[in-house]
């Protein structure tokens, strides 16, 4: 065993040097070589000039030189927007404003129909710009509207597994009106809901508008297609920024929350009630470092989950719904794209689902020089059967060369006290590393990025003697070729048997994981039809720690077709190995296992997508192959209608039916969403719920109106019912109000 571990290890090592030796000259060069379009920003002398209206038509606004000269990203690369945009960039010493004209020859095809705040905009027109407030091309604020004035925002990391975390909520407005010759906006955002610094007068800045009933993407900066929006490496420059304050860097949000619920059990009806509230604190500490503390912390407002049925052998990952432990999550980041999660936060105040109270929190975020920190700790109450615990979590990044990084993240779990006798876990500590090494100029133009990464943790009982540190550990690395038309990947990764982070979260261990795809997609630019084919072959080639074989998939992508009508059409087909090396329990309720042994099978799956932007949109999936020892077949179906303006329905169904020799049985999971957005600041959730597995109907329905950025009142009803004997019996209902409100100082 040892022979084999180190065999491996010099494997990984070798080849991680021969890629870094490779790529060296291109990881250190200087992104800001690189010609940049420029935009300057006009200081405005007397912020009363400024009618917060959304027509662009002030006279200092005329004064400015705008961006313009925006180039197609889709559907035809390079080429001229079809459309003109012009947007101007004024400030004084406590706001940002921007003015944008988008012009449309037909103004009256302008797609405007969502009002929701933090709404992805996916069915109207949309304007979206970005501030690299450090101008480091690493990391942005990001932040759209549409013609409604909706706005959305949220926080940019570059990297592996790049993504925008949409969480993030700004203190900011737009207003936005439809003209005789297209639309125009106006935004007034605060400098103090940034983190920059104040020595800098040039911050790196982008511009993208999507045209939807043309499907064109337009951008300033950046527009080819290995490019784009959400790289701020590819982004221009904004100057002439100097003053700008941000007060004495002090937040305080209050809040007030009133609860009342009722709960059925067999021996009655149990009916609670509370009054209580508690408080945010935020201080800059600098221009880029702020620090937090939350007392007696609340997530009444946080959105429900959706409901899935999972007929795999491990748990689902749900996303984070709580806003304090969404902030600076792209800073918790660990080796994004490799799916190994030493912090997971809803390991914390979270306990199968059911919310555990929050004593206090901590919270340290920002940057100073090329390092950016983050600090969490928090203490969680005893809550029935569950004992206080504290848990702790720390992560340094360092900026090296242009686009490269290297990290370690740090975390403790640790008890109190024993009030309940439950506790047996020593204090857990977990440790890791992480390198992310990356060029935009690979070959000239094209994209690399490298990353690596090794975590460990304690034992966490004191009389634990059968694993070791490697087995208690994860390690990886991955190389990634992000480009167009070509891209793919290679990663290799390893999680030992004991692998379970306290504060993190593992879906599976004790696995050597090797994972290769290779994809094509070109853009057919001479079709009025087809905007672009795609080919994909996607392999995974699973494990155990003796090298033999626990799972192997390899998927093939026959096509994948996106019309020039945004309409979509995609066909898979897959072939599955499994070894099974215990019987499993698909239902989880004893009533049919499935045996251990060797599976293999065939799985044949296409979607169908409408347009978005569409008063009526479809989606259909269908799945169909073997499965274990006989056969599944699921149908899913997502229906979208928006009649008017601000009014969005979305009912969804899967059906799926499993026919195996050890007996059959079919899953149904229904959902239902109803958006009713009367305004941009208020607006009314109804979620309904069900599957007949758990035969649990449940609703959540959730009212926020924002009564100025910053500062709302939620008002949330919750009713579940358990399916008995063809009639539905209350088991749990819940009124929440809860009212917050920010002050800056």
């Amino acid at each position: 065993m040892m022979h084999t571990k180190t065999t491996t290890l010099t494997i990984i090592f070798s080849v991680t040097i021969l890629i870094i030796l490779v790529s060296f000259p291109h990881l250190l060069q200087s992104q800001n070589q690189q010609n940049r379009r420029e935009i300057e920003a006009y200081k405005l002398e007397n912020p009363e000039q400024f009618q917060f209206n959304g027509h662009v038509n002030e006279a200092f606004w005329d004064a400015i030189k705008p961006a313009t000269g925006f180039l197609q990203q889709e559907p035809r690369e390079g080429s001229p927007a079809s459309e003109k945009t012009e947007v101007r960039i004024a400030y004084d010493d406590e706001y940002l404003y921007l003015g944008v004209i988008l012009f449309d020859s037909n103004p009256s095809g302008i797609k405007a129909s969502q009002k929701r705040r933090d709404a992805r905009i996916e069915a109207d027109e949309r304007f979206t710009w970005i501030f690299d407030t450090f101008n480091d091309q690493r990391s942005a604020y990001f932040m759209e509207i549409n013609p409604n004035g909706l706005r959305t925002d949220g926080l940019i990391t570059t990297g592996q597994g790049s993504s925008i975390n949409l969480n993030w909520d700004g203190i900011w407005d737009a207003r936005a009106v439809i003209t005789d010759v297209g639309w125009s906006a106006e935004i007034r955002i605060p400098f103090r809901t940034f983190n920059f610094d104040p020595d800098s007068d040039r911050w790196g800045i982008n511009f993208m508008r999507v045209i939807r009933r043309k499907s064109e993407t337009v951008l300033w900066s950046g527009h080819l297609r290995n490019q784009g929006i959400e790289r701020p490496q590819n982004a221009g420059v904004l100057t002439g920024l100097t003053g700008m304050s941000q007060g004495i860097g002090l937040e305080v949000v209050p809040f007030g929350i009133v609860t009342g619920s009722e709960e059925t059990t067999e021996t009655g009806t149990n009916q609670t009630s509370s009054a209580d509230g508690g408080f945010d604190v935020n201080y800059s500490i600098t221009p880029s470092l702020r620090a937090s503390f939350t007392v007696n912390t609340d997530f009444a407002e946080a959105e429900v989950d959706q409901r899935q049925v999972n007929l795999t052998r491990f748990p689902i990952m749900f996303p984070e719904q709580r806003d304090f432990f969404l902030e600076g999550s792209n800073i918790y980041e660990f080796a994004p794209g490799s799916r190994v999660f030493p912090f997971f936060s809803r390991s914390i105040g979270l306990q199968d689902g059911r919310p555990v109270p929050i004593n206090f929190g901590a919270r340290l975020l920002g940057n100073t020089g090329p390092y950016n920190l983050a600090f969490l700790h928090v203490n969680t109450a005893t809550e029935g059967d569950i004992d206080s615990e504290h848990y702790t979590v720390a992560r340094l990044k360092r900026n090296v060369g242009s686009e490269s990084t290297v990290g370690l993240i740090y975390t403790r779990r640790s008890a109190e006290n024993d009030e309940t006798g439950t506790i047996d876990f020593l204090d857990r500590h977990t440790l890791g590393a992480d390198a992310e090494l990356g060029t935009s100029t690979f070959l000239g133009d094209k994209n690399l990025q490298f990353q690596a990464f090794f975590v460990f943790h304690n034992s966490p009982f004191a009389s634990d003697n059968t694993t070791d540190l490697w087995d208690r550990s994860s390690r990886g690395m991955r190389l990634n070729f992000p480009n167009q038309p070509w891209f793919g990947h290679v990663s290799y990764r390893e999680l030992g048997s004991a692998f379970n982070p306290a504060v993190g979260f593992t879906q599976r261990n004790g696995f050597r994981r090797l994972n290769p795809s290779v994809s094509y997609a070109p853009q057919i630019s001479n079709s009025d039809w087809i905007r672009q084919l795609e080919w994909n072959v996607w392999l995974e080639h699973l494990m155990d720690m003796d090298f033999n074989l626990l799972t192997q998939d390899i998927r093939l992508m026959l096509f994948n077709i996106d019309f020039m009508s945004d309409e979509m059409f995609m066909i898979n087909v897959t072939r599955n190995y499994e070894f099974l090396d215990r019987p499993f329990d698909i239902r989880r309720d004893g009533s049919l296992i499935i045996p251990e042994g060797e599976y293999t099978s065939y799985l044949f799956s296409s979607r169908f997508a409408t347009a978005s932007f569409r008063k009526v949109s479809l989606v259909l999936e269908l799945e169909s192959g073997e499965f274990w020892s006989g056969t599944r077949t699921e149908y899913a179906s997502e229906l979208t209608v928006r009649p008017f303006p601000g009014i969005e329905l979305s009912p969804e169904y899967v059906r799926t039916n499993v026919n195996l020799a050890e007996g059959d049985f079919s899953a149904d999971l229904f959902r239902f969403t109803a958006n009713l957005d009367l305004t941009t600041s208020l607006f009314l959730t109804t979620n309904v719920q069900y599957d007949n597995l758990s035969k649990l109907l449940a609703t959540n329905n959730r009212l926020r109106w924002i009564i100025t950025p910053g500062s709302d009142v939620f008002l949330v009803y919750s009713h579940n019912w358990l399916e008995q004997n063809t009639r539905f019996d209350t088991l749990q209902r819940s009124g929440t109000m809860k009212v917050s409100y920010t002050h800056r100082f």
